[in-house]
């Protein structure tokens, strides 16, 4: 089956399956590979990806579930040659030792920013669970949500605005 998919502000139209993870779709079909797949089964949040703003495991989530929304890979965060300003305080917080796990975190920061700006510690411990690193990277994924909380500008967390016109690209 054909279907079209809206992803860091493009259109693109996939033939495949519908029984196809938008994991797969991400990586094998339009080569985005910031989505990772570490278990497979939801558990991990390797394979995090914002979808109508909301964190989704992409290995759990099949293409059809997606149509119509706007999905936002870590592919899609940095604009004109900037870092999103999640991005930028993971790395100037040192917040990944292998990075397998950072696109995760950094989407999950984002909708978690989103969904409730000024988190309680608990709060961002318990929104960030869901998302596993195997390199104990999390004292410092921890200061950098915290210096995201004292320090960003009051309308930061928008990931990415509504293309006016999208193009369509096909099975890139």
């Amino acid at each position: 089956m054909t279907y079209t998919l809206h992803v860091n502000g493009d259109l693109y139209q996939l033939d495949v399956p519908p029984q196809r993870s938008l994991l797969q779709a991400l990586r094998d079909d339009l080569r985005l590979m910031g989505t990772r797949e570490a278990c497979g089964v939801g558990m991990c949040g390797s394979c995090t990806v914002l979808v109508d703003g909301k964190a989704v495991s992409g290995c759990l989530t099949l293409v059809p579930q997606v149509i119509g929304k706007q999905i936002i890979t870590v592919e899609g965060l940095a604009k004109e040659g900037k870092l999103h300003p999640v991005q930028q305080a993971f790395l100037d917080h040192h917040a990944f030792q292998c990075s397998f796990c950072t696109p995760g975190f950094i989407m999950a920061t984002i909708a978690l920013l989103t969904e409730k700006p000024q988190p309680s510690e608990d709060e961002i411990r318990e929104y960030l669970a869901g998302n596993l690193c195997r390199c104990g990277s999390y004292p410092e994924i921890l200061l950098a949500v915290r210096w995201l909380i004292e320090n960003r500008p009051s309308d930061s967390w928008e990931s990415i605005p509504p293309e006016e016109q999208p193009s369509v690209e096909t099975n890139r």
